[in-house]
């Protein structure tokens, strides 16, 4: 794929999850980093470096996020047992009231987005 052409894909795609994070904004009050952080944790107890690693966050930014979905009383923060310096986080029913409210009722997947998801609703 010639160059150009690669940076207009990649400008479609931005504007793509653009306009997904507008409609989780919208609906739901949380951003797209937020609710990857969510999903990340999930039902688990996760340290910040894992959700680092599960989301692709860097670690300054899953940070700023991190603290972010704090405030709206999404996340609560553990001591490690082992490790006082390690911090676990794991959902509050807010959260979960959240996460179901996008599983259920769901986000417009934009026309640029759409062939990422053929057949995944079968395997999710």
């Amino acid at each position: 794929m010639e160059k150009i052409k690669c940076i207009c894909v990649m400008r479609d795609l931005f504007q793509a999850l653009s306009e997904l994070e507008s409609q989780l904004v919208e609906k739901y009050g949380i951003s797209l980093n937020e609710a990857m952080v969510l999903c990340s944790v999930g039902e688990d107890k996760v340290a910040a470096s894992g959700i680092v690693e599960r989301t692709g966050l860097t670690a300054s930014h899953a940070s700023k996020v991190i603290g972010s979905v704090e405030k709206k009383g999404y996340l609560l923060r553990h001591l490690g047992e082992k490790d006082k310096r390690q911090m676990y986080f794991t959902l509050t029913d807010e959260a979960r009231r959240c996460l179901d409210a996008v599983k259920s009722r769901g986000v417009d997947i934009p026309e640029a987005l759409q062939p990422l998801f053929m057949g995944k609703e079968q395997s999710a």
